[in-house]
């Protein structure tokens, strides 16, 4: 039918460029596709994605609340795939971009408009401005391919060694090196574009061997830039790397560069795989096995709470943190279908940018059991196939896109499609959904947030004037050092190491620590201290975070300790004491320059995860800004043999530590309008991130911010409610799930979690089930030993 509101709403269209979010693959409040019978409807105005299912009806609900009438029905139906000819060889070929769309499906559009009837009229335009919109749409990436897109693409940039190198030839010019200056090795070679001299990498994946004499090059010439050797194009690119940068970089410049040792690069042959290319095969053969010890593949299983989530290249590690939180009753009974009808009711936010409506997305997805079916068609992978192709056996599983990007916007690193730290992914949603409660106005105790926060205390005395120094920290983790007692290498060449219990890690973290050389300010003398941590609370849930990532060689690298876990642990006999009758505490100077204020999780957990102390990751934090862990990490180095590196952290060092926001920031938003106090607050909000600060203000217009000297509370008024937790004894609890994990790195390998009953439903209290991506499985007994033993994060559930 003819629809007599196009002329009204035809002068507000527009196309959609490739700045705007175009919702067309699913639902923005549920996971409802295009690929379901009725559709997305995707709004003509802000291209807000909605479904018609039962009970949800988000398109409705989307017109009702907006006034945006007029929409695009978007179909999407799978094309009969052609059968490859039986004498045609296998397609071999590792392709880093999936085939297009159109050359797998098939698409229908139909235009409705909720002006002339409620639940959507059907109608028919050939208005020019409708048409070009609609065209614009279907044209453009919707959000979730723009995601995929980047996530086999790694952004890689020049910087200011690649833009202002100066080339000093030491070699003879023509004369191109085909071994490394040190040693007798012919591949995996560095040829720096300062002198000229090739040198060997460091060890790569796939078993490509390297002494890393490029980067001794760098260490005694200050010579920073180098070119693989076998990557060089006649289009003139090619792996480089700066080693002042530690990372990779492209030199708009390299055909110019090689040309002064006499190297012309349309003469050059790629003869060896790229750094990217290197990584990409590594990650692909990271999997967990899906069969048991008796060699029999896992069963899958389906229904309520057994959702898989689809890996978009590199989200496993927020995929696994993902479904342990949503199996936990603290989860789910915050984030039902009751609170997401209000919520979606009220929101006045596009639901891609509200972390509530995606949490609440994220819960019906997971939970619901609408999603947890086996895939009708294989995976639209390949656009041929033969009578051999196997029926799916598992679920297609959601896709978190919408999710991922918004929880890693503003962020440096989850912003990206790299892999990540599953504990450092963790501590940073914690924190943002921390922040999203305050913003909101909820009551903090009533968040499931608090369920894994609890206390550290840390325990100093001076053995001479006897005194004690109490400091409580409050935590979401506790980080176990792991003894690495090697025991032999196995039949490929790598160390293995002795099993350690968890037991005997908890009683290293809660040991005593004698610090040599410690100066007292309150005898003022130089004597040993003891120091210790111990619970001062205990929380309603415990995550414990192995740190089995430890400087080799100033190079962070993982151990493959075996750590034997049992189901239950008790953590009784580690609560503090706190202070002792007869004992004295420390005075002192100033309550209020005492406390020391909030470090940056994230940077503290990457130092952490490298095997640093806790006290040493502060120092240097303190001492460089409290930023970037990179940076921070340059300062340990320098300072790993300063006498006092394990002393308590002086009064007079606080005054200098750089955690408030800079006046240059607070300037910033200011002249936006806003005063310094409600600046600087929404930067705290916002963990110093400006654009995250601006967005804060713009939510919280009444909030009238801080005073500079309201900041920072004094430490010994901290009350147990704001650290979480409860002292109570006993302190029982039971394992729930464990997050394991395979690869040399915390940033490449596969990352998978293993939860106990996640599902009432299932047959056996005591059941395991294996989340992998979108592969959900029952899990052998126990959740299965070897993952077990070598897993990265343990969530035990109090039950005493």
């Amino acid at each position: 039918m003819e629809c007599p509101h196009i002329s009204q709403i035809a002068t507000r269209l527009k196309t959609p460029t490739v700045a705007h979010q175009v919702h067309r693959e699913e639902c923005t409040l549920c996971f409802d596709s295009q690929d379901d019978p009725d559709g997305v409807l995707v709004c003509l105005e802000c291209f807000n994605g909605g479904c018609f299912g039962e009970g949800r009806r988000h398109a409705y609900l989307h017109a009702e609340k907006t006034g945006h009438g007029l929409g695009v029905v978007v179909k999407r139906t799978r094309k009969e795939r052609s059968k490859r000819d039986s004498t045609e060889p296998p397609n071999k070929r590792l392709a880093i971009s999936a085939p297009k769309d159109e050359e797998l499906y098939n698409f229908s559009t139909s235009l409705r408009c909720f002006k002339c009837s409620p639940v959507g009229e059907a109608i028919h335009s050939d208005d020019p401005s409708v048409t070009a919109t609609v065209d614009g749409i279907m044209k453009a990436l919707s959000s979730a391919q723009q995601s995929e897109v980047k996530a086999w693409e790694e952004e890689i940039l020049p910087c200011e060694h690649t833009l202002t190198l100066e080339q000093v030839p030491l070699i003879q010019i023509g004369q191109v090196p085909t071994e490394c200056s040190s040693c007798d090795l012919t591949s995996n070679l560095w040829l720096c574009l300062t002198c000229g001299f090739a040198n060997c990498g460091r060890k790569q994946f796939g078993g490509v061997g390297g002494n890393g004499h490029a980067l001794e090059h760098f260490h005694e010439t200050g010579h920073m830039l180098g070119v693989k050797m076998g990557t060089i194009t006649p289009e003139g690119t090619g792996d480089i790397y700066c080693y002042a940068c530690d990372d990779a970089k492209v030199d708009p410049e390299l055909p110019r560069h090689l040309q002064a040792f006499g190297i012309e690069v349309l003469g050059q042959t790629k003869t060896e795989k790229s750094m990217t290319e290197l990584q990409l095969e590594h990650n692909l053969k990271f999997d967990f096995s899906m069969t048991g010890d008796d060699g029999k593949e896992l069963e899958p299983v389906f229904g309520k709470g057994l959702t898989g989530l689809k890996n978009l290249g590199n989200s496993c590690y927020m995929a696994s943190v993902l479904q342990t939180l949503f199996s936990l009753p603290a989860y789910r009974s915050r984030y039902t279908s009751e609170t997401a009808s209000n919520h979606f009711q009220t929101c006045s936010k596009l639901p891609a940018e509200c972390l509530e409506c995606q949490m609440l997305k994220l819960a019906d997805g997971l939970l619901s059991g609408r999603y947890s079916h086996k895939a009708l068609l294989p995976p639209p992978s390949t656009t041929d196939f033969d009578e051999n192709t196997e029926a799916p056996k598992f679920q297609e599983g959601i896709k978190p896109s919408q999710f991922k990007a918004l929880i890693g916007k503003g962020h440096e690193e989850f912003s990206t499609m790299r892999q990540q730290d599953s504990e450092e992914f963790l501590q940073h949603l914690l924190g943002r959904l921390r922040t999203q409660a305050k913003s909101d106005g909820l009551i903090e105790n009533a968040q499931p947030t608090e369920i894994t926060k609890f206390g550290m205390e840390q325990r100093l005395q001076c053995t001479g004037c006897k005194k004690v120094g109490l400091q409580v920290e409050p935590v979401d983790l506790a980080s176990l050092p792991v003894d690495a007692i090697e025991k032999g290498v196995d039949e490929e060449g790598r160390k293995l190491y002795q099993e350690v219990e968890l037991e005997k890690c908890l009683e290293l973290l809660c040991g005593n620590e004698t610090i040599e050389g410690y100066e007292c300010e309150t005898c003022g003398t130089k004597k040993t201290a003891i120091k210790s941590t111990r619970f001062k609370t205990f929380p309603e849930l415990l995550v414990l975070h192995m740190k089995k990532f430890q400087l080799i060689n100033w190079v962070p690298t993982k151990l493959e300790i075996p750590v034997k876990v049992p189901e239950t642990l008790s953590l009784d006999s580690f609560l503090s004491q706190g202070l002792q009758p007869g004992e004295e505490e420390m005075t002192v100077k100033s309550a209020a320059d005492s406390a020391l204020p909030e470090f940056n999780a994230t940077a503290m957990s990457q130092l952490e995860a490298m095997g640093f102390p806790t006290i040493r990751c502060q120092k240097a934090l303190l001492a460089t800004g409290n930023g970037d862990a990179e940076v921070a990490m340059g300062w340990l180095f320098e300072h790993m043999e300063d006498p006092d590196i394990d002393a308590p952290i002086q009064v007079q060092a606080q005054s200098k530590f750089a955690s408030e926001p800079s006046q240059e920031q607070i300037s910033m938003i200011s002249d936006m309008g806003f005063t310094s106090n409600q600046a600087r607050k929404a930067l705290r909000e916002s963990d110093g991130n400006a654009e995250r600060a601006i967005e804060w203000l713009f939510s919280n217009p009444g909030d009238a911010g801080e005073d500079a000297s309201t900041l920072l509370a004094p430490q010994g008024e901290k009350k147990e409610d704001t650290i979480g937790g409860s002292p109570q004894l006993p302190a029982q609890y039971r394992l729930k799930a464990f997050i394991s994990h395979k690869g040399p790195s915390v940033h490449s390998g596969h990352y998978v979690t293993t939860i106990r009953n996640p599902e009432a439903t299932l047959d056996k209290e005591d059941e395991w089930v294996l989340f992998n991506d979108e592969k959900v499985v029952r899990a052998p007994e126990r959740g299965g030993e070897d993952m077990r033993e070598k897993a990265y994060l343990y969530v035990f559930e109090r039950v005493k």
